[in-house]
């Protein structure tokens, strides 16, 4: 029975030392780092090392975005795939039934987003 509380106590001493490895982190942070930049240098932006040109704000079309978006999407499905492709022999008839509807749902997303346009880039 001991040993089992000691497990306890293993994940406790873990948790503690995270615990202290974060506010040595932050305690570090706050004695080095400088407290009180100049005002003119907190409102530069800065990108890149090089002086900011123009304004700080710029328009960004959605659509980059979107293409973002559906890459993310279609990209984490795909990934769904090879799973299933590596021990698809022993799964069956069912398991065939079932990822051609999740390709069959990807389809019908992809087509929607065909439809209204987003996948041209005009």
């Amino acid at each position: 029975m001991s040993s089992y509380y000691g497990q306890y106590g293993v994940v406790l001493a873990v948790a503690l030392a995270g615990a202290g490895l974060v506010a040595v982190a932050f305690g570090a942070a706050r004695l080095i780092a400088p407290s009180r930049p100049g005002i003119g240098d907190k409102l530069v932006t800065y990108e890149c090392g090089i002086d900011p040109v123009g304004e700080g704000w710029s328009q960004t079309q959605i659509r980059y975005y979107i293409y973002g978006f559906l890459f993310v999407i279609f990209d984490v499905e795909a990934i769904f795939l090879f799973p299933w492709a590596t021990v698809f022999e022993g799964l069956g008839y069912a398991a065939v039934v079932e990822m051609a509807i999740f390709i069959g749902i990807l389809a019908v997303g992809l087509l929607y987003a065909w439809r209204k346009g987003v996948l041209r880039w005009v």
